[in-house]
């Protein structure tokens, strides 16, 4: 990696500021907040390094809006991304998994035109056996552009009006993943100089995966449609299809992403309206994958074309290689359409 950068290869902060020059009105902006959010993610995943050997695994004694219990780190990861975005006078408000309302912007600083919605640490409920977890945003522009607070009607504008989302995963290696419109790229930490460094360049899906990512744990729960969709993938004969699935929504995406493939979390008898939260999982990660030429649907619609009616909806999410939800479509689309 040292080597990389020492033959010019990009740290984050050089590419984003090389696209900023693609656009004169730019101010620089969006690129002071993805800084912010590298430098919170940098401080997460040390924690998650830690993990096992300092006091930061374990539940606490709190719920989150969902009624789900908070781990350490759940608390931890959210207080430091509103610590690192609070105070830069770019925001009007913020929104959080973990928290039941807006979060505002405290009266001492200056309050701008975006407003974020994040996941500050998908798939803690792994945290206690190692597995990848991740942290996800969203970011879009106040809808009137008035200063002042955001409210709710500025948080239910449909994915297709984000100006940037990303992702971080924390696994063997942290990378930082991001769009804001002009392509997918991927950037990974060198932890021996604190620096995310352009690893994957313009980040392509294939029209066609070979890794299809769903607990089939809830087999007896799904729809007829979707249970002929998944058998049918299993029995393929010219495709061979292999089953891959981690249980942490940012580690299966970000597999699939790079691989090519099918994640689904479907509506079923128990979540008949999905489980994924559609402003802090499913829209952000549907906003990369249609820039990276995959396709995201909840079965009748395109995920960026919901129209939100709360900040803590859920929908179901099948996401991916296009092929593959084009055929999902065509099985269980065509079903809940009859």
């Amino acid at each position: 990696m040292l080597m990389d950068i020492r033959t010019g290869s990009s740290t984050l902060s050089r590419f984003i500021l090389a696209e900023q020059r693609h656009f004169p009105e730019a101010t620089g902006d969006l690129t002071l907040i993805l800084e912010q959010i590298a430098f919170a993610a940098k401080l997460i995943g040390r924690e998650v390094n830690k993990a096992g050997i300092a006091n930061i695994i374990g539940s606490v004694d709190s719920f989150n809006i969902h009624g789900e219990g908070q781990q350490k780190l759940d608390v931890f990861a959210n207080s430091r991304m509103i610590q690192a975005l609070d105070h830069l006078g770019l925001f009007c408000g913020m929104a959080s998994e973990e928290e039941e309302h807006i979060i505002p912007i405290p009266d001492k600083y200056p309050k701008g035109k975006y407003l974020i919605v994040f996941d500050p640490l998908d798939g803690s409920s792994n945290i206690d056996v190692n597995v990848n977890i991740g942290t996800i945003f969203g970011i879009y522009k106040k809808i009137n552009q008035h200063p002042g607070d955001a409210n709710t009607a500025d948080f239910l504008q449909k994915g297709r009006q984000l100006t940037c989302a990303g992702y971080i995963v924390y696994g063997s290696s942290t990378m930082f993943v991001y769009t804001t419109g002009r392509g997918v790229n991927g950037f990974t930490l060198d932890p021996t100089v604190g620096e995310f460094i352009l690893s994957h360049r313009d980040i392509m899906l294939p029209d066609t995966g070979k890794i299809y990512s769903v607990n089939e744990g809830n087999f007896e729960k799904w729809t007829p449609e979707m249970q002929k969709y998944i058998v049918d993938l299993r029995s393929k004969m010219d495709k061979a299809y292999t089953a891959r699935y981690i249980g942490s929504l940012v580690a299966d995406f970000h597999r699939n992403l790079l691989k090519g493939g099918v994640f689904l979390y479907p509506e079923d008898k128990k979540n008949p309206k999905g489980k994924l939260r559609l402003l802090y999982e499913a829209n952000p990660l549907a906003f990369i994958t249609e820039q990276a030429g995959g396709r995201a649907v909840d079965g009748f619609n395109e995920i960026l074309d919901i129209q939100p009616e709360n900040i803590h909806q859920r929908v179901p999410l099948i996401i991916g290689s296009k092929n593959e939800v084009d055929m999902y479509m065509k099985y269980v689309g065509a079903g809940k359409n009859k």
